[in-house]
């Protein structure tokens, strides 16, 4: 059996998504009673997030390839960072990385040509949505990828820092967020990706959304499952 390994913490409810999602896609791909082999590394947030916020991208990957390695001396397969953000170093990290890695940018652009998607939303953290990782990698299937207006980006960053990553989740956010994915869809997305692995914790099972959301974590569970069962 391969091992997955994950590099956790960023942040702490998410992780705990992964894990649940994890073992319930497994169970349900092998229609068995067994779990999948988790290494978990749950690294400090904070430092990560200052690592990006100061745009030290060669100490951020240096700091994630180490994250990486601990799961390759655990016994690691192969492994995934449970979150959107750090992937704006993702190439870098690749080409240093002791283990192979599962992006959620790459899964999520799968997942959306398969729908037949040509446009879409993003909202995620202002890193994330400012970055170039996620337009890059759907340009080269011909997918457009459209931000939010400054002021809808400033509004879902600052309730990301200041609520989502701390496992905080209001009625109130919900309502704002989703009215930030209305006016992409004006903008003419045909979907939104989640490109926040704790926005689906916030807005999964509302009805509310007048268009389909993709739920990263979601989307990243799956390909992690089938090479866990490859």
């Amino acid at each position: 059996m391969k091992t997955l390994g994950i590099v956790g913490g960023i942040a702490p409810a998410s992780t705990v998504d992964y894990y649940q999602l994890l073992i319930a896609s497994y169970r349900e791909q092998r229609q068995d009673d067994s779990y999948p082999a988790i290494l978990i590394n749950s690294i400090d947030l904070t430092q990560m997030l200052g690592l990006v916020a100061a745009g030290r991208w060669t100490d951020l990957t240096e700091y994630l390839r180490e994250a990486v390695d601990r799961l390759a001396r655990a016994g690691a397969d192969f492994a995934l960072l449970a979150s959107n953000t750090p992937h704006i170093v993702f190439e870098e990290l690749l080409r240093v990385s002791p283990l192979p890695l599962l992006s959620i940018v790459e899964a999520t652009c799968q997942a959306t040509e398969g729908l037949g998607l040509r446009t879409v939303g993003l909202v995620g953290t202002r890193f994330t949505m400012e970055g170039r990782f996620y337009p890059e990698v759907f340009a080269r299937r011909g997918i457009v990828v459209r931000r939010p207006p400054p002021d809808d980006m400033a509004y879902v960053h600052e309730k990301y820092m200041s609520e989502l990553v701390l496992g905080d989740f209001r009625a109130a956010t919900q309502e704002g967020v989703l009215a930030v994915i209305e006016r992409l869809q004006r903008q003419g997305a045909e979907a939104v990706i989640l490109a926040g692995t704790e926005l689906p914790l916030l807005l999964r099972g509302e009805g509310a959304a007048s268009l389909p959301l993709l739920d990263t974590t979601r989307i990243h569970v799956r390909r992690a499952v089938e090479e866990l069962l490859a």
